[in-house]
């Protein structure tokens, strides 16, 4: 039986990228996004005869949508779980004009969707072979690594997101599921922009790469895309 994957905001950039790679090489994969009919990409991804990915309508916002994957995926194996989706959020980075209402939304989006996804599916993980959760973070979610200020809603949003993996990467020790966290570099997609420095395939690769080599050892950690372990 092929390894499964299931994938959050896999309409575009990085989840795309990871459906595409996965699904090239057999995987089974759940590539869940917002709106599926406007997915142009992914549902084309989809319908190569070759590949095996069901397209799942998920937007990450809305708790009912989350709790409905269970009947979804009706017992499905989850070898690994990518949680990608997420937004910049708010422009909340001057002190003096920060957006309460745009940074809880930031905050729920990044940080509260992700751990409520993992709650959800963590059933389906737990059977499966590889037994692996990945939420993908950023290195300005790093308070150590902090030097320039500002960003108040992104950065504040992947440390909550980072701090709570920690936590469900020691209370599921005695189920040997692996959680980490996850920082794919500075991208060229919608949120990194055109003057990112890294091609979004070449890093999922670098990715993969780190998620193969996971183990039990590993699970709590920050780790950047060439597997070296970042600061919290």
């Amino acid at each position: 039986m092929a390894n499964s994957v299931f994938i959050t905001g896999a309409n575009r950039g990085i989840g795309l990228e990871f459906a595409h790679q996965y699904a090239a090489d057999g995987w089974q994969v759940y590539a869940a996004c917002r709106s599926p009919e406007r997915a142009i990409e992914l549902t084309e991804l989809a319908a190569k005869p070759e590949h095996n990915i069901t397209v799942m309508p998920l937007d990450v916002s809305d708790l009912s949508q989350i709790t409905a994957l269970n009947s979804a995926l009706n017992g499905a194996t989850i070898d690994i779980l990518i949680n990608n989706a997420g937004v910049y959020g708010s422009d909340a980075s001057e002190l003096g004009k920060l957006d309460a209402g745009g940074w809880l939304e930031t905050l729920k989006i990044n940080t509260v969707a992700p751990l409520k996804i993992m709650e959800t599916l963590l059933e389906n993980v737990a059977a499966s072979e590889l037994k692996i959760i990945a939420m993908l973070s950023s290195q300005m979610g790093s308070i150590a690594d902090n030097s320039s200020g500002g960003s108040y809603a992104y950065r504040s949003s992947k440390a909550g997101l980072n701090a709570a993996l920690k936590s469900a990467a020691l209370d599921l020790q005695t189920r040997n599921i692996i959680a980490v966290s996850l920082h794919p570099g500075w991208l060229q997609t919608d949120m990194g922009g055109p003057n990112a420095i890294h091609s979004v395939s070449g890093h999922i690769g670098k990715l993969r790469k780190v998620l193969a080599g996971l183990g039990i050892e590993h699970s709590g950690q920050f780790l950047n895309y060439d597997a070296k372990e970042l600061p919290w």
